[in-house]
């Protein structure tokens, strides 16, 4: 990755860098804070404001250069429009769209007045967040890079001075430990499948030991031992074996019923013997961004200390067309003893999640399971690349998804389930097949096969096909892979399942 941002929080006083960045409200309203910072006279920046026609409305900037006798040589002014309507998202997209702003102007050291109204540690911390995430660029890979491209060579350092420093910076510690999450999930998103295999991305979850996450590897026999049958045929094909990571963080109170979030990890998906066309199959790279989140989440409860107990398991495999490979019409009995009809070998994400949901609610019993997976192109079809499709079969947590969806601009919207569904699932050859037979509701039969595999344990499924990779760049992603459902699920969790 390129350099991130390096972010400091101190108290007010007079500006030690050359640039300094102010916010304006609507109509151009400066606060006598921004006029102090800047030297105590800010009729330069309003006859700027005025001849460019700037009015501080909000994510607008002015770029000014300050006359000779000011405490600064450069002044940046931030639109707030009406700062006291912003909520946290606004503050968190304001600061990946500064992040961007000094990017392009390549300025690498500035500090910032934050003293917007309603000012508080969180709005802070979210403005930080996005700033901190804009600074994303995957480049690992490239040897010859191009100034005019990405300003490769470009670092930031910004300091941002308020007046509850303490507060502050306690905030920005906590989100900056949730982008950290974030970014993870991004990268691995982003690294090439030769890169990234099963073993390998285990290995990141083994890595997670710095933080205190205990991890544990399940290899090929073992899975076989536990009748894992669904997840292994999916990877049978391919040389590289696959691998159940299950991670563990003990925040909570010992005894206390964890929670449990569970990651399809399809390192690369060829579809199998049912063969994907060839365009685009590159992005099949991205076919763990499920995983992804679930690693990157963990990453963000560990290094945050969140007072919660939770399991995260990862199903990783690769699905290739080797002579080994499942075939269309093969019938395999999963780890839960029901047996599955395999009508096509591309529907191979709803096989390794089926074994990883039953081994969590079986080993561990926890409260409720999330999984995440880019399971299906029908909910891309059904909601583009805004929202993620939502599948549960308990009312609360559904609400809750979706509530923390909405707080963090990572939108979910719930999709039905029921027993007209449910049959079409039905064949007369196994106990179920592994598509819906039809190109109808295909988002929905796939949740309905995975819902066959909770014993009824409290649950929910997002389906993160159209939201995790390939999604609209936005103020605090540019690239391709988005991390989608960190922030959102780091959220559910601090808001209604840590301890007091």
């Amino acid at each position: 990755m390129a350099t991130l941002p390096s972010i400091r929080i101190s108290g007010l006083g007079k500006p030690s860098e050359a640039v300094a960045v102010i916010f304006a409200e609507k109509e151009n309203k400066l606060s006598d804070q921004a006029v102090d910072m800047v030297g105590g006279d800010a009729a330069f920046i309003e006859r700027a404001a005025k001849i460019s026609e700037f009015e501080g409305k909000k994510s607008s900037f002015l770029d000014v250069i300050a006359p000779e006798d000011s405490a600064v040589d450069r002044v940046i002014v931030v639109g707030l429009g009406d700062a006291a309507e912003l909520e946290e998202s606004d503050w968190r997209n304001l600061g990946g769209e500064l992040v961007g702003k000094l990017k392009s102007l390549k300025i690498e050291k500035a500090e910032l007045r934050f003293d917007a109204p309603d000012a508080s540690a969180e709005t802070l911390a979210a403005f930080a967040q996005g700033g901190f995430l804009r600074g994303y660029v995957f480049d690992a890979y490239k040897t010859t890079k191009k100034e005019e491209e990405n300003n490769a060579d470009w670092a930031l350092s910004l300091t941002i001075q308020c007046g509850f420093e303490a507060e502050a910076a306690a905030a920005w510690k906590e989100a900056e430990a949730v982008a950290g999450g974030v970014l993870l999930a991004r990268e691995l998103v982003d690294l090439p499948p030769n890169a990234l295999g099963p073993v390998e991305f285990a290995q990141k979850a083994v890595d997670l030991g710095a933080l205190g996450v205990e991890t544990e590897v399940l290899d090929v026999e073992q899975m076989e031992k536990l009748g894992m049958h669904a997840l292994l045929g999916v990877g049978q094909g391919s040389r590289r074996p696959s691998r159940l990571a299950i991670m563990k963080w003990n925040g909570g109170k010992d005894g206390d019923t964890p929670i449990a979030f569970v990651g399809k990890g399809v390192v690369f998906d060829t579809g199998g013997i049912s063969l994907k066309p060839g365009a685009g199959m590159e992005e099949m790279k991205g076919d763990m961004g499920g995983a992804a989140a679930v690693i990157g989440l963990m990453h963000a409860l560990a290094a945050r200390k969140a007072p919660v107990n939770v399991i995260g398991v990862l199903g990783l495999v690769e699905n290739m067309p080797d002579g080994n490979a499942q075939r269309p019409g093969d019938i395999v009995t999963s780890m839960s003893g029901q047996t599955i009809e395999i009508l096509n070998t591309d529907a191979e994400g709803r096989l390794v999640l089926a074994d990883a949901i039953w081994y969590t609610q079986d080993r561990f019993k926890p409260s409720f399971i999330i999984d995440l997976a880019t399971l299906t192109g029908a909910c891309l079809v059904a909601l583009g690349t805004h929202r993620a499709g939502l599948f549960s079969n308990d009312d609360e947590l559904a609400e809750r998804i979706h509530q923390a969806g909405e707080f963090t601009d990572e939108k979910v919207w719930r999709l039905p389930l029921g027993k007209e569904y449910d049959k079409m699932i039905d064949t007369p050859n196994a106990d179920m097949r592994n598509t819906g037979g039809s190109r109808f509701a295909g988002a929905t039969t796939a949740a309905q096969f995975l819902q066959r595999f909770t014993n009824e344990t409290t649950w929910a499924h997002l389906d993160v096909a159209g939201t995790a990779m390939g999604s609209n760049k936005n103020a605090i992603s540019q690239g391709w892979a988005s991390g989608f459902g960190v922030r959102l699920l780091d959220k559910l969790v601090k808001d209604h399942y840590e301890n007091s």
